[in-house]
């Protein structure tokens, strides 16, 4: 990645027009779930057909991200041009094959409230945009495996809007951070994590659209916390 690049991203971070942007997710209720829609890219129909799996009662409290697998068909899919790799290496984590069609997965939040997570993204410069992750937790215990960090960069397409009958959250990047989870802490320390990098976005995507959505898990691909950026212009 190119230098000049890197510094106009830290400069985004650190004049006025970051808390102008205030993409956070300061203040925002706890999410109680997590829900995927893997869409084959293969598949069109599912993008112009509403799924059958109805969101939580708790919807408002609901992440929810769509990741185009790709398909047979490769770049001729019908979906191509929004799929993405990353989605095989999430279904992979989940233990599930790449669907024909569509596939749908919901996670609970574990209700903890030793564990926060906090994302926060910057201007969007050119096609990258600046993304922070920041985890405040104990930690796993003794012995146990290391949690996972997800950081997704999503395009929230709305409802009506370019063929699909619902409101979509299309991953457009994917990162995982790398923390060195199993140092051992006193009994009065926690962990502070903190991510800043930049995170580019697919051609097309409008940067207006874009949102972060950041979750831990464990071992057992349980979700311990999970947060996403609503953006309120000043």
């Amino acid at each position: 990645m190119k230098k000049p690049l890197l510094l106009l991203l830290g400069m985004a971070w650190c004049t006025a027009v970051w808390p102008q942007s205030s993409c956070t997710s300061d203040g925002q209720p706890r999410a109680l779930t997590l829900v995927e829609r893997f869409l084959s890219a293969d598949c069109v129909e599912c993008w112009s057909t509403p799924p059958t799996d109805a969101l939580p009662a708790t919807a408002a409290r609901t992440l929810v991200l769509d990741w185009i697998v790709p398909g047979s068909q490769g770049d001729d899919a019908p979906l191509a041009a929004a799929a993405t790799r990353d989605a095989l290496l999430r279904l992979q984590a989940l233990g599930q094959a790449a669907p024909a069609t569509t596939l749908t997965t919901q996670h609970a939040v574990a209700a903890r409230a030793d564990i926060r997570v906090r994302v926060a993204q910057g201007l969007a410069i050119a096609d990258y945009l600046g993304a922070r992750i920041e985890l405040r937790a104990p930690g796993p215990k003794t012995g146990q495996p290391p949690w996972t960090a997800w950081l997704a960069l999503v395009e929230h397409i709305p409802a009506g809007v370019e063929g699909t009958p619902i409101a979509r959250n299309i991953v457009r990047n994917l990162f995982q951070p790398t923390w060195n989870m199993r140092r051992t802490l006193s009994k009065t320390e926690r962990f502070n994590y903190t991510e800043l990098r930049p995170m580019r976005f697919a051609e097309g995507a409008r940067p207006e659209r874009l949102r972060l959505i950041g979750w831990i898990a464990d071992a057992q691909g349980r979700v311990l916390g999970a947060a996403q950026t609503v953006c309120l212009r000043s």
